[in-house]
């Protein structure tokens, strides 16, 4: 589960101290980095690697000093070194994007670019344009510009939002693509259940950040042949208590945590997967799945579900806002109300946390879920402290 902001800051605040007495020009980046990761409960070489290879526009080699695919490169500069050289405002797409980017999988694309010399940092944002710079001695009054490494992202649903379009229609291509192959029926809809449920868990705190992506990305054949192998492998360790597990499992295995509830429950065939079908999974990873709304569930099942039937079952998809205006002045309001009023009080929460347990739902005219999936979670209060 993600730290808490408290721990994150206090964290943060021991980190400067130790870096700020660190005066050596050669003084370890790889400790510094490993260090920086540590701070919001992430193993640095459990998400990130150092000096990846990648070739620039004209065939030339080049190495990056520091990339977590998908998510943040890192550029470290020698201590006292002016970071606007390497990093301008209104140049870092050029500065990076032509030596860098070609060279990466679309999969791979950083979303922010970061430089320090160990005393200063810079922090690109390539979706916003925007670029923060702070001294290390300030990081703690910063650190929440990292909050996409705490797995503490503010999550803004949207009617249309491209990220959760991507996510069905990537979903419902690989479900095309095992259907085509002869993987179909009820083993398909578990195994895309399992799928889903892996990615959300990958951005949400339920895994270490990142472990799902980064195994299948560093473990498995980049034709392909054995991802089916390995999926099915991880689905019975997430189905293993810890205690029930062979005590010389692989460590890269044995970080999947114990899912209770028997979602993995269900041993499934293995299915078989080709070189592009491992590209529209890691794809898949590559998406932030915390701010993808839990209502992909019911596009999902709409996009794959065959037409015909769905034209007779009626079951056509709802989005997200419009079901947020039916439960919020049904139910949710007074929810978040009665919460706000106690929420300072640990005896009331403990009542309330009982209330929210006992309460019972029924969507009569149920077709892809969607109006379950949506009044579930939201109910599920949980505060951060930020």
């Amino acid at each position: 589960m993600p730290l808490s902001w408290n721990e994150i800051k206090n964290r943060s605040l021991t980190f400067s101290q130790e870096w700020d007495q660190e005066t050596s020009e050669n003084a370890e980046a790889k400790s510094f980095w490993d260090g920086f990761f540590n701070v919001f409960g992430v193993s640095r070489r459990r998400v990130a690697t150092f000096e990846q290879s990648v070739k620039k526009l004209a065939q030339k080699q080049a190495f990056i000093d520091l990339l977590w695919k998908g998510v943040i490169l890192v550029e470290h500069k020698s201590r006292g070194k002016n970071l606007d050289k390497a990093f301008q405002q209104a140049g870092a797409k050029r500065a990076f994007g032509s030596d860098y980017f070609p060279g990466l999988k679309d999969y791979e694309l950083p979303k922010y670019i970061l430089i320090s010399d160990f005393a200063q940092f810079k922090l690109y944002d390539l979706d916003t344009d925007k670029t923060t710079e702070f001294e290390l001695k300030d990081f703690i009054n910063n650190v929440h510009l990292f909050d996409f490494i705490a797995g503490y992202e503010k999550r803004v649903y949207q009617d249309g939002d491209p990220v959760n379009i991507k996510a069905a229609q990537l979903m419902g291509e690989l479900h095309d693509r095992l259907q085509k192959v002869g993987y179909t029926g009820h083993e398909l809809e578990v195994y895309l259940v399992h799928l889903l449920f892996s990615l959300f868990a990958d951005d949400t705190g339920i895994f270490n950040k990142g472990i799902f992506q980064e195994y299948l990305d560093l473990h498995t054949k980049p034709d392909g042949s054995d991802l089916g192998m390995h999926l099915g492998y991880i689905f019975h360790i997430l189905n293993q208590p810890e205690d029930k597990r062979l005590t010389n499992l692989d460590e890269n295995l044995a970080q999947f945590p114990y899912v209770n509830g028997k979602l993995f429950e269900e041993v499934l065939p293995p299915a078989s997967f080709d070189s592009e079908m491992r590209e529209m999974l890691l794809k898949s990873c590559a998406l932030d799945w915390g701010k993808i709304s839990p209502a992909i569930f019911g596009s999902m099942f709409q996009a794959v579900m065959n037409p015909n039937q769905r034209r007779n079952l009626g079951a056509h998809y709802t989005s997200e806002k419009n079901i947020q205006k039916l439960i919020k002045p049904l139910f949710l309001d007074a929810l978040y109300n009665e919460f706000n009023k106690i929420k300072n009080n640990s005896n009331k929460l403990q009542e309330f946390h009982q209330k929210i347990a006992s309460l019972k739902f029924l969507d009569p005219a149920c077709g892809c879920g969607n109006f379950l999936i949506v009044i579930v979670i939201p109910i599920k209060i949980k505060t951060v402290e930020k």
